[in-house]
């Protein structure tokens, strides 16, 4: 969900992309090669970082996409008046300065001056409000919406400033206005759907787009004019790689630079010093969660004793260590531990297949097969778990999930779906039984378009159609307050009726496993994860491969 730099991290974090993942406090980085580390370097413009990425960008228009891919790309070519810093604190990036109420319900953004768009026009209040405006259009197919429908009103004093006040209190007022700003000049009085700037995106951003060559790459180039100083890599590069094994032989053989490992290939293949000589990789708890997400329209998941069944027949230790070989920690809920809106004490649905089968039994389902399948009605339990291509660790813990499954009488099938196709045809039309997915978490624990019953049209981000009436208020009360030990009550008991109705099996936390060429200096762990510093991160220019 994007109107927020947190929520943009959400979505982003469907892959745990390795650049903004968030929560770095266990950063393992090997020592340089010896030829850089030496001596300090100087950081000199030049050269390409290539990333592999395993979804392909389905639109670069940010305000319409709904997959980590597009946002990754969007990321680059776009800013929002606000951002998060190193230290996940919201400071100004289109805004130099921020003035807020004392009441909290009105923010004044002053911008910066001279920004200018790729295509050489001024950045202006009017791209603010035409922002603001083509969201809550009723016309406009976006997800994000609902923060910008919390404005009373919204002015531009002058082409440098925009007022914004709230009704009453909305706690994630600030961050919302990370939303990817768009250009009014090209987009203004058209319709946004049709727009070419889906394919050849024109941004304010640090890179700017260069060439799509669809399912192989996406090429940006530096924005020289930047108005927070031009990135000194040249030229960022998205290969498209549905395949974990084979981009990790493309790191190995130096074809990319940037990936996120498995865990088997962080613990066992990128030990030799033959690897650490070429390459940094880092270990941090990633703000993303891996869950089974139940479609609750199907009439086989409509008793919530058949979810917590599920859920207890799952050995989510089995998983942790099996799938991520220790590197992360159980999930219960959908915020993340660590964070201050998590509740310690929420009781999980443990590892418990007789208890699962007895809740199986009170469902209805009593009765085997002569292939030991439960038997209702004449029909068997089965479903089928519907995940992407490419990634190699939910195919692992789907694999296992379907045999735990099937000791307690569940025939589980499991489909796997290239990534743009998965979204477009399957999770955004509601199309599928039980999907195999994963959420990041906002740094604003307001979870409104995820769990909220009005958000669960085709497209928007309660797919698998939740409708819980104390959810409901319980969600507004959390965003409707900026006194934190209210909204932690609310946060708190959100995650109680969660644990209690399982509409997801929450599964596990992973950690983040980014690796990067070593040649790619001035990487700096932090809270906010690697890709904080961007656009100072430089290659030598005794090391630089690309001209």
């Amino acid at each position: 969900m994007i109107p927020s730099p947190g929520v943009r991290c959400l979505l982003m974090a469907l892959l745990f992309s390795v650049v903004l993942a968030a929560g770095c406090n266990r950063p393992e980085q090997p020592a340089l090669p010896v030829s850089s580390s030496a001596a300090p370097s100087v950081p000199v413009t030049g050269d390409s970082l290539v990333e592999g990425t395993i979804g392909e960008a389905s639109t670069l228009i940010p305000l319409l996409a709904t997959d980590s891919s597009s946002h990754a790309v969007a990321g680059q070519i776009y800013n929002g008046l606000v951002k998060y810093d190193k230290n996940l604190n919201i400071v100004g990036d289109l805004a130099k300065s921020i003035d807020i109420s004392k009441d909290g319900l009105t923010i004044t953004f002053h911008l910066h001056q001279g920004v200018k768009w790729h295509d050489g026009a001024p950045f202006t209040a009017k791209d603010v409000l035409y922002t603001y405006n083509v969201t809550i259009d009723p016309k406009t197919p976006t997800a994000y919406a609902e923060d910008f429908k919390q404005v009373k009103s919204i002015t531009a004093p002058d082409e440098l400033t925009i007022r914004v006040t709230y009704e009453s209190p909305f706690a994630p007022a600030l961050a919302s206005w990370g939303v990817n700003i768009l250009p009014a000049h090209l987009l203004e009085g058209k319709d946004i759907t049709k727009s070419p700037l889906a394919r050849s995106p024109i941004g304010t951003g640090p890179y700017r787009f260069k060439e799509w060559v669809t399912s192989q790459k996406i090429v940006l180039e530096a924005n020289k004019e930047y108005f927070e100083g031009r990135p000194f890599i040249d030229r960022y590069i998205y290969r498209i790689i549905p395949d974990s094994s084979t981009m990790y032989m493309e790191l190995k053989a130096g074809a990319i630079d940037l990936m996120t490992l498995t865990p088997v290939q962080y613990a066992r293949q990128t030990t030799a010093k033959s690897f650490t000589d070429r390459f940094n990789k880092y270990r941090y708890p990633s703000s993303g969660y891996l869950y089974m997400g139940y479609n609750l329209r199907h009439p086989l998941f409509g008793d919530k004793r058949i979810r917590q069944a599920l859920t207890a027949a799952i050995n989510k230790d089995e998983l942790i260590q099996g799938v991520l070989f220790g590197m992360g920690q159980k999930a219960h809920g959908p915020i993340v531990p660590g964070r201050w809106a998590y509740n310690p004490s929420v009781k999980d649905i443990g590892y418990d297949p007789k208890h699962a089968a007895e809740l199986l039994a009170q469902a209805g389902w009593k009765e085997k097969n002569s292939d030991g399948i439960l038997v209702k009605d004449g029909k068997p339990f089965k479903f089928t778990i519907l995940t992407n291509q490419g990634n190699q660790q939910r195919l692992m813990t789907a694999q296992i999930v379907q045999q735990r499954l099937r000791g307690v009488g569940i025939d589980v099938k499991i489909r796997i779906v290239e990534w743009a196709a998965f979204l477009k045809e399957f999770v955004n039309k509601g199309n599928f039984e039980v999907v195999m997915l994963a959420w990041g978490t906002s740094q604003d624990p307001d979870m409104y378009d995820i769990w909220h019953s009005s958000k669960n049209k085709p497209g928007e981000l309660n797919f698998i159609g939740y409708n819980n009436a104390e959810v409901d208020r319980l969600l507004i009360e959390g965003r409707s307050t900026f006194d934190i030990e209210k909204r932690k009550r609310a946060y708190f008991r959100i995650q109680e009726i969660l644990a209690e109705e399982q509409p997801y099996t929450f599964l596990y936390v992973p950690d983040s496993l980014p690796v990067v060429s070593a040649r790619i200096r001035g990487v700096e762990p932090a809270p906010a994860g690697i890709g904080h510093n961007q656009i100072f991160w430089y290659v030598p220019k005794n090391e630089q491969v690309y001209k």
